[in-house]
């Protein structure tokens, strides 16, 4: 918990204090005992296969299963949608290749040759944790952007606002952290003594069965290729409702329009999106979340009034 960037207090009730207590068994526990608190009827597992529309109403459908709702929040985020590169000889590779979503932890490494591609934050926290134990050898397809100055909440709301300039214009979202450029935590000092982000080498040209090639015939040895190479916005389901715009993303509105936080999509005002674009993020999300409550909010009561 104490490496969390943050966890948001739900309504009433403290966030899990930053403790050694791992963060991947505190924060369910957090969420757990609140739905239990406050009899909140949430249903999992639901594997959703697709939203569509019918007249007023929007339909989504999960197997034989079927909700019919006035509005949707989806806060489907980006983690289910692990962005794994392909590169010539990936499928020869003797060794193990693990994505973040799938890092099975420093331990299974130690001792080992590790190739990092990724030039993100992930590949920083991982170069961090291996490079004391394992031989780390970082890749990058772009030369990493390190930040020099402070990183405070004024700098972070501006990374989300840029971010969110590019949605409202029905771009194709980018990571929060790719611009916010790197830095480096305490953890990761005993690695960069060790020089293990001095020198990061281009990408390779093709995978081989005991490592990587690169266009000079040079080859990296590696047990291990670990892609820190981020995730995509996991919205395929949305797809019947042709929320996209012609630059290839969701553009979102301002609801109102003066309100910082957009969320609400263009082509369906129905739809309001969570954890896409600039609110997959911990400052965009919570500013994401509570604008969508209240649109939602506002949407059923105006409904409620021209109904009566």
């Amino acid at each position: 918990m104490r490496d969390v960037h943050g966890v948001a207090d739900l309504p009433g009730s403290p966030a899990p204090e930053r403790t050694d207590e791992r963060a991947n068994v505190a924060v369910p526990a957090y969420f757990a005992a609140y739905e239990q608190q406050h009899d909140l009827p949430v249903e999992r597992p639901v594997d959703v296969d697709r939203v569509t529309s019918d007249g007023g109403l929007l339909v989504v459908h999960a197997g034989e299963r079927q909700w019919r709702t006035r509005a949707l929040v989806n806060a489907t985020g980006t983690w289910t949608r692990p962005n794994w590169p392909s590169y010539p000889g990936v499928e020869d590779f003797a060794g193990e290749q693990f994505h973040t979503a799938t890092y099975p932890g420093r331990e299974h490494l130690r001792g080992k040759r590790v190739i990092v591609v990724g030039a993100g934050a992930s590949a920083v926290q991982f170069i961090g944790e291996l490079a004391p134990i394992a031989d780390v050898v970082w890749v990058t397809r772009r030369p990493p952007q390190w930040r020099t100055d402070d990183f405070g909440p004024e700098t972070g709301l501006q990374v989300v606002t840029e971010v969110e300039k590019r949605i409202v214009a029905g771009l194709p979202p980018i990571s929060v952290v790719g611009a916010t450029g790197l830095m480096l935590r305490e953890q990761e000092h005993e690695a960069d003594a060790l020089g293990a982000y001095d020198h990061p080498r281009p990408i390779f040209e093709r995978i081989v069965a005991h490592g990587a090639e690169w266009a000079d015939g040079t080859v990296e040895q590696a047990d291990v290729i670990l892609w820190a190479t981020g995730f995509r916005s996991a919205v395929d389901h949305l797809e019947p409702l042709g929320l996209r715009g012609p630059h290839g993303g969701i553009p979102l509105d301002r609801v109102p329009r003066n309100v910082q936080a957009a969320n609400t999509a263009s082509r369906d005002p129905r739809v309001h999106l969570v954890g896409y674009g600039p609110s997959a993020s911990t400052i965009g999300a919570s500013r994401a979340a509570r604008r969508a409550a209240m649109e939602v909010a506002q949407q059923v009561a105006t409904e409620r009034e021209s109904a009566s």
